[in-house]
């Protein structure tokens, strides 16, 4: 559980970022790529940008060779190549303390590169741009229209809770499984307690990302809390909509997840546990697809076991055979 304390200053200083991040989703798409998780829905997807990336973004494997990544490519900016500016202006300190921390006890040794960047060196700063710059373009550049009105329906949605209902009700809304308790805000994620100690907190969208909210802070900087947002599925251009994605919207993110797991029998704590959602989440949304009847719901012992129906599994297939006809 993440727990985020709030001072009445920290509530008047939360904002919703106007516009997209184009390094924090391109962030977002790679970190994607090496999570074990949604093979069912990303499988696909992972193996096609795989193919497609180029060769001058191999070093970005060499800069996060694990699921730790340093924070100085952690930048903010609706541009690109501002955000990829604010990279390279990084302090020298930053960069090395950072470098040292993601690769300390790897088990086998930098590439030079790495090095000559920890050292300053202006050609390895050159590296670490064509690299950033290759992947956004391969990787988010062709959604990057889809990415921008999505973000701009999220932003509407959070204006529109926040004057009819406050600033903490949108923070609730905004994040999926979250709730207040008193002046902490509690959020789904790996055990962590943060104080804002007034530095109030940016929320940002993220359409490339589906697990438990991600944070970020420089010092005497707002938190920025990056948070899954969209249809949770692979973005597609804008036009070219997948089957997927028409389920989904028509289902909802959720909903459309649990009818594809459910192709076998799972309690409602196994299905949580796979979505990364609450217990709570799962049981209020089998209850809506078994009232479509889309799935069954059976007591054995003190579990429920929830799984397809005959129309369930004719909805999933019909959209697995759209998905191959449209590729």
């Amino acid at each position: 559980m993440i727990r985020i304390r709030f001072t009445a200053a920290d509530l008047a200083r939360v904002r919703f970022a106007p516009r997209p991040a184009p390094l924090a989703e391109l962030n977002a798409a790679l970190m994607m790529m090496c999570h074990p998780h949604d093979q069912l829905l990303f499988g696909r997807w992972k193996e096609r940008v795989l193919r497609s990336l180029p060769a001058a973004v191999s070093p970005l494997r060499d800069l996060v060779p694990t699921t730790r990544a340093p924070r100085f490519i952690d930048v903010f900016s609706d541009s690109l190549e501002g955000a990829l500016e604010t990279v390279r202006a990084s302090p020298r300190s930053l960069v090395r303390s950072e470098i040292e921390r993601v690769h300390a006890n790897e088990g086998f040794a930098a590439p030079p590169w790495i090095h000559d960047l920890h050292r300053g060196d202006h050609r390895a700063w050159q590296v670490l741009h064509r690299a950033q710059h290759a992947a956004f373009e391969t990787v988010v550049r062709p959604v990057w229209p889809r990415v921008q009105d999505l973000h701009q329906r999220e932003f509407a949605r959070h204006a529109l809770t926040a004057a009819e209902h406050g600033v903490a009700a949108a923070l609730a809304e905004s994040v999926p499984d979250t709730r207040w308790h008193e002046d902490v805000w509690q959020l789904e994620g790996p055990e962590r307690d943060i104080t804002l100690r007034g530095h109030g907190l940016l929320l940002l969208p993220t359409f490339h990302w589906t697990g438990h909210p991600l944070m970020s802070q420089a010092p005497d900087q707002p938190l920025v809390v990056t948070f899954p947002a969209g249809p949770g599925l692979p973005l597609t251009p804008t036009g070219s909509q997948s089957a997927d994605e028409a389920l989904a919207g028509v289902l909802g993110r959720t909903r459309f997840n649990i009818l594809l797991r459910s192709a076998e029998e799972h309690t409602t704590s196994e299905l949580a546990r796979l979505l990364g959602v609450s217990n709570a989440t799962v049981s209020a949304h089998t209850t809506a697809l078994r009232s479509a009847g889309l799935i069954t719901t059976v007591r054995a012992g003190r579990a429920v076991l929830h799984q397809r129906t005959a129309v369930g599994t004719l909805l999933v297939q019909g959209r697995e055979v759209l998905n191959k006809g449209a590729g």
